[in-house]
């Protein structure tokens, strides 16, 4: 499945995405339960297949797959809708398929042509740090550029997304554990970040982690190794690596953090940036009102937004 999040007549609620158009995931398996004969179909429905990915996340591989059941039938019984629950795509707004996530976990310093581009040394251990459900855009959303710093940078990321709780994993486990993925920009205003030595406050203002263009399920996605990753910039190739050559993969990912924390369901993890961040060029080039970036990942789609300057004020 392709999972969003997906805006209609002021609502937001969950839904996936099939040839172009979006589907209600929970009027889905409502129709389907309605025309089993169930009673209380609604809040059985709302208990198993929520309105929204978070929640529909916490149910694990049991809400996914009746979530794809649901599609499934209603695909072949179009007319069993009580409620309008199919939409063509370009009639909602797509949001991002998480919302309101418990942690945002990123790692920085995991793909070996950025870090020798930064001058450092393989790490050990992941660089971990972290980001807020404030910084999270969807993929029709423009990137807000704030008169704080004229330093606004680009980070293309390989993104899962957690499927179930999670302590003290496996590494030959560990997949088990995602629910899917999906792609981030890692938005990050650079001065900001390095006027400390924690890199906390240039990569939490508002708005800077757009996210996108859906959530592919592990079971469409089962190897999330070896996968191209390509960010262009105004259609210029900035970025360009293959998942294949991350320091610490998924597995890793998975294990080592689900020994220092439980990771719960709808916790998202980004898993760093490949080099060519506008930073480390000479000069170093950063992004500008009105500059289109564009990721694309193997497998996973394309997220694509633009920035826009504005001249609300964030606080750092």
């Amino acid at each position: 499945m392709k999972l969003i999040n997906y805006t209609a007549a002021g609502h937001t609620r969950a839904g996936a995405i099939v040839d172009n158009k979006v589907i209600d995931l929970n009027y889905a398996y409502q129709a389907q339960l309605k025309a089993e004969g169930k009673y209380r179909y609604q809040a059985i429905a709302s208990a198993f297949v929520p309105n929204n990915t978070d929640e529909l996340y916490q149910g694990g591989k049991e809400s996914l797959q009746l979530a794809q059941g649901a599609i499934d039938f209603i695909l072949e019984n179009p007319e069993s809708f009580d409620k309008q629950a199919i939409f063509n795509i370009e009639d909602v707004k797509v949001e991002a398929p998480v919302q309101n996530p418990g942690k945002i976990i990123c790692v920085g310093h995991n793909y070996r042509e950025h870090i020798l581009e930064m001058g450092r040394e393989l790490p050990s251990n992941p660089v971990i740090f972290a980001k807020f459900a404030n910084t999270i855009l969807g993929p029709d959303d423009d990137i807000p550029f704030y008169p704080i710093s004229d330093q606004l940078d680009y980070e293309a990321e390989f993104t899962f997304i957690v499927g179930k709780q999670a302590r003290n994993v496996s590494e030959e486990d560990a997949l088990d554990y995602v629910a899917g993925y999906t792609i981030t920009n890692d938005v990050t205003y650079r001065d900001i970040q390095r006027r400390t030595l924690q890199w906390l406050q240039g990569k939490t203002v508002d708005g800077s982690a757009p996210m996108g263009p859906y959530l592919v399920t592990s079971d469409e996605l089962a190897d999330p190794s070896g996968l191209d990753v390509v960010l262009t910039v105004n259609g210029e190739v900035r970025q360009k690596t293959n998942t294949a050559n991350l320091v610490f993969d998924v597995k890793k990912l998975v294990s080592f953090l689900s020994n220092l924390m439980t990771l719960e369901p709808g916790d998202v993890v980004l898993t760093g940036t490949p080099g060519g961040v506008g930073v480390a060029m000479n000069p170093p080039t950063f992004l500008q009102d009105g500059d289109v970036v564009r990721i694309e990942i193997d497998k996973v789609g394309a997220l694509e937004n633009k920035v826009k300057a504005t001249d609300r004020v964030a606080t750092v």
